[in-house]
């Protein structure tokens, strides 16, 4: 059975960001993912993963303005020293949690923009990020997003995050596959596991469409958990999903579709 983590921004709503560390661990979580941390001191966070025995597993760095709209800047012309500055904020952070991964969103461009122009400057920054994560055991993530969700967003299918990847070169880049994202961009997701999932250093999942609990949608993830297991990857599964109601009421699924 695949090892969950507990995305603290989208579920336990029900509590203020600092107890949603303790209503995880109560719910039988180990781990625990979160979009950004930087509301509060590194060491306050810290100290709510301990006092709950909890695992960070993954954050993301910062997003440039995010109430103004901003979703990432790794793939910008211009906002290289702000890509640079939000490396070494997430490394602070990273060291203080113990975080093995951290994501840098690639951010929005407009429909008619130079995509090979925002296609350099994030490899560039990508390789640049790599490099410094690298001496502290730091995977890098980019992550492939629907535009659904998240309307001209660079980065979108999983053979381009792949094909980004390698041209990089950085052995601590990885991709971070959200079992959503690629049913509504692309489906066949079984067959994308299995192609890729050596290159994959995260995953998250969510009901499709909806983007409720697991067992809500078209996904069999009782089905993908399983392959998981057959493909032996070890990572953390990320509940990066919005609860129908309150949060501990929908964690059936944990019981159903890993039985």
């Amino acid at each position: 059975m695949p090892k969950f983590a507990a995305n603290l921004t989208m579920m336990f709503n029900e509590v203020p960001f600092p107890e949603r560390f303790a209503a995880a661990a109560r719910a039988g979580f180990e781990a625990v993912e979160f979009l950004f941390p930087y509301e509060h001191r590194p060491a306050e966070v810290a100290r709510w993963l301990k006092e709950n025995g909890l695992f960070n597993a993954l954050f993301n760095m910062p997003p440039g303005d995010w109430n103004a709209g901003e979703r990432g800047l790794a793939s910008l012309p211009g906002r290289e020293e702000k890509f640079r500055a939000g490396v070494a904020t997430a490394l602070e952070y990273a060291r203080a949690l113990g975080t093995p991964g951290l994501h840098a969103m690639a951010g929005l461009v407009p429909d008619r923009a130079d995509r090979a122009a925002h296609r350099a400057v994030y490899v560039e920054n990508l390789r640049y990020a790599a490099k410094v994560l690298a001496p502290h055991g730091i995977t890098l993530l980019i992550e492939p997003i629907n535009p659904r969700d998240m309307p001209g967003y660079f980065l979108t299918t999983q053979a381009e995050a792949h094909a980004i990847r390698e041209e990089v070169g950085e052995p601590n880049l990885k991709v971070q596959m959200d079992l959503y994202h690629v049913q509504i961009v692309e489906g066949d997701i079984a067959t994308k596991l299995r192609k890729y999932v050596e290159q994959v250093g995260h995953i998250q999942i969510a009901g499709v469409p909806s983007r409720n609990e697991p067992d809500d949608g078209e996904v069999n993830y009782r089905y993908l958990f399983r392959l998981l297991d057959e493909l032996g990857y070890m990572g953390w599964v990320g509940c990066e999903y919005r609860p129908r109601g309150r949060t501990e009421d929908g964690l059936g699924w944990l019981k159903t579709l890993c039985a």
